[in-house]
């Protein structure tokens, strides 16, 4: 029965839903996921003990203040702890940020080829997602300082950036943060940080500037997807807005022990990070080979452009009757592309097979 005389606020149904990547095609066994850039070394077995060991305790709420799991963060990564939050994966800050900030009127900056979880959580809170053009695929500092109005309030840059895999250095993120207004929060995206050699935290930046914000998540190198845990650090300030809004159980018992065990589990994180570079370099190189155009990437992942949207669309359709599930990112602004993660080695000497016999090379 169709209801009448309720609806929602204006914009929601604007939203366009959140769509994750394929996990099945249709008559198609053993298939290889490539398209949620997916750890496909999974998590390290100090973290599947640490999640077993909590199945005696499941009658217990979680820890509400995250001590044990903000410290391991705090250790590992030479922060403080009190200006680090943990969340239900990153999304969930995403949204807590938008909510906090920004509503009606106000405006939610991007990159042209952002993370599109940006505009859904603007969307969600009544305010205006704004993309900004990106220069080759890369973030553009100077057109992100162009679109900045007086109702930005927030800016959320991706470093490395997904879907494009490509990265800018910290300076123009300083150089960002020195030209915004007081009243506007930088939101640096690090979800595929730590598939960098040497990657800047952004520590110093976000010391020196009160409305810098750093958003971080256990969903890739660290492999627990599934469990869901994110954590951000900022001002004191900020942290205190968020923990406002914040449900008291947010991140339950068995995915802070799990985090906690994956973040000290050092030597298994080198080996993910190693071996992704290795195959991602392989994979990169054997696309070019191929005469596919792809930037340089920096994640677990790699953005292979193709002649046209119907080209694209052909070997994605190859890939997947060979079994190798891939990501379209047609509503990212590429309807060339196809997004695929690094797999294992066979998984990445499959994918170039496959395109080699598609494309007749």
């Amino acid at each position: 029965m169709a209801m009448t005389g309720i609806s929602p606020r204006p914009g929601i149904l604007d939203i366009i839903p959140y769509v994750g990547g394929k996990a099945h095609v249709e008559g198609v066994s053993n298939t290889v996921k490539l398209s949620s850039n997916e750890n496909p070394w999974g998590a390290s077995e100090q973290a599947r003990q640490a999640f077993r060991a909590l199945s005696g305790n499941l009658h217990i709420y979680p820890a509400s203040d995250h001590g044990t799991l903000r410290t391991a963060i705090a250790e590992t990564c030479g922060l403080d702890g009190n200006r680090i939050i943990c969340s239900n994966g990153s999304d969930e800050l995403i949204a807590f940020l938008c909510h906090a900030y920004a509503g009606a009127g106000d405006d939610v900056l991007c990159t042209e080829h952002g993370f599109s979880m940006y505009g859904i959580c603007a969307r969600a809170c009544g305010a205006t997602p704004v993309h900004a053009r990106e220069t080759d695929r890369h973030t553009d500092v100077d057109a992100l300082l162009a679109a900045i109005t007086p109702a930005t309030r927030l800016i959320f840059v991706a470093n490395p950036n997904n879907p494009t895999g490509t990265l800018i250095e910290a300076a123009e993120l300083g150089r960002l943060a020195a030209g915004l207004p007081p009243e506007c929060l930088l939101v640096i995206d690090g979800a595929y940080a730590e598939f960098l050699d040497t990657y800047d935290d952004h520590i110093a930046l976000i010391e020196n500037h009160d409305n810098v914000f750093m958003i971080r998540t256990f969903s890739k190198i660290y492999g627990l997807g599934a469990l869901r845990v994110g954590w951000g650090y900022g001002s004191a300030a900020v942290i205190d807005v968020l923990n406002r809004i914040r449900g008291p159980f947010n991140v339950n018992a068995a995915a802070q022990a799990a985090a906690e065990a994956a973040l000290r589990d050092t030597r298994f994180v080198e080996k993910c990070r190693t071996r992704n570079a290795e195959l991602r370099r392989f994979l990169t190189d054997g696309l070019r080979r191929l005469g596919l155009a792809c930037d340089t990437s920096y994640g677990n992942f790699v953005l292979a452009r193709f002649a046209d949207e119907a080209e694209a669309d052909g070997a994605n359709e190859a890939l997947g009757l060979a079994g190798l599930i891939v990501r379209q990112v047609k509503g990212y602004g590429f309807p060339e592309g196809l997004r695929i993660t690094v797999g294992k080695g066979a998984d990445c000497g499959r994918v170039l097979a496959v395109l080699r016999e598609f494309l007749g090379k």
